[in-house]
């Protein structure tokens, strides 16, 4: 079973402050000192397996286990290093296959955190285009990997982007990979919820709740699932996720009601 990835994502347009694809969820999440001491058990684990191994598995297990330790730096220096060495195993897998989806998608997830390290910085907007490249080609390889994770990190970067002139952001583009990403693996919660987020983000009210009552459906199959330690860290996020955007939505729902007739 693939393990799941956390993929939200913020940036602040002008300064280009890049915490693409690695921070747009709870803050529980990366507080959370059991989430904290797992992530740095796999990847001291995966590390292991990296430098004994010449699978090319051990190269991508290994830079998402970066990936996932970057969430927990205490500080930007660590969570740079951190993803130096994912983005390291990934050349290292794809010098030798070239083709492999995994490793191009944990490269373009590396960049993510190592251009947040970097913000702000011309280094860090470089890494944007470097990232949408890599997850074009994730897609093209493998548009299912990760329950379509090509698909959804580039619905995220074009909504979460800075427009032309300064960046790649482009709604248009960031509706159709997100809605595609749903159409790929329509029964993996984060699709849902990051159509639900977005619309309720771009005030459009009706899409939201649809989004809202899809993920309402599918969540306790997807609960009977995704089960194990593996999924706890995603659950906890999800969960939080969906809280907000019924609570923002329901704010937002208020404050657009007519005022009642005084007479």
């Amino acid at each position: 079973m693939q393990r799941p990835r956390k993929a939200g994502g913020k940036l602040t347009a002008v300064l280009f402050l890049f915490a693409l694809v690695t921070a747009a969820s709870a803050q529980s999440t990366t507080t959370n000192p059991v989430f904290a001491a797992r992530a740095e058990k796999a990847f001291r684990q995966a590390q292991i397996e990296f430098a004994s191994s010449t699978n090319g598995s051990a190269a991508w297990q290994f830079a998402r286990a970066c990936f996932d330790y970057a969430d927990f730096a205490t500080n930007e220096t660590e969570r740079a290093e951190i993803a130096k060495q994912g983005i390291a195993a990934c050349h290292k897998l794809l010098a030798r296959e070239t083709n492999s989806a995994p490793g191009h998608y944990y490269l373009a997830m590396n960049y993510g955190q190592l251009a947040q390290a970097e913000a702000p910085s011309l280094a860090a907007y470089h890494l944007v285009k470097q990232m949408e490249r890599e997850f074009k080609t994730a897609a093209d390889l493998d548009k299912d990997f990760d329950y379509a994770g090509p698909e959804r990190c580039l619905g995220l970067l074009y909504r979460d982007a800075p427009v032309w002139p300064f960046s790649i952001g482009s709604r248009r583009k960031a509706r159709e990979f997100l809605d595609q990403a749903a159409k790929l693996a329509p029964d993996y919660p984060e699709n849902h919820l990051n159509l639900a987020e977005t619309f309720v983000q771009w005030h459009e009210t009706e899409n939201a709740k649809n989004e809202l009552n899809a993920l309402d459906v599918l969540w306790p199959k997807a609960q009977t699932k995704l089960t194990g330690e593996a999924w706890e860290r995603s659950w906890d996020d999800w969960s939080a996720r969906r809280a907000a955007a019924r609570d923002k939505l329901d704010e937002t729902s208020t404050t657009a009601k007519p005022p009642k007739n005084s007479r």
